[in-house]
């Protein structure tokens, strides 16, 4: 019988780790008196175990059993690929015209 695991989606913070990455999960909640939106986050440790992710990845993980004393969720998949920074694309292009040449 498979239980129904909680699943969170967030941002990868750090993957300084060897086949660990950082999520950070944002939530909106309406303050209870002031009825004004607030932005809370929450930061989890899930296990990566093919080093894919990089900083910036927008990842899908899942709640299982403790990999480690902080590790308790695993990485289920990459939904979306972070850009390269702007300044390292324009190098990268530009040292392969030059290779090119």
């Amino acid at each position: 019988m498979e239980k129904n695991r909680k699943t969170r989606i967030g941002k990868v913070t750090s993957n300084k780790m060897q086949k660990t990455v950082v999520v950070r999960v944002d939530n909106l909640r309406r303050h209870p008196l002031y009825h004004k939106v607030v932005r809370h986050s929450s930061s989890f440790k899930a296990h990566d175990e093919e080093n894919k992710c990089n900083i910036g990845d927008m990842v899908k993980i899942v709640e299982t059993r403790p990999l480690s004393k902080d590790k308790n969720w695993r990485v289920v998949e990459i939904i979306q690929k972070a850009d390269i920074v702007g300044g390292l694309k324009d190098d990268l292009a530009q040292e392969n015209q030059e290779s090119s040449k």
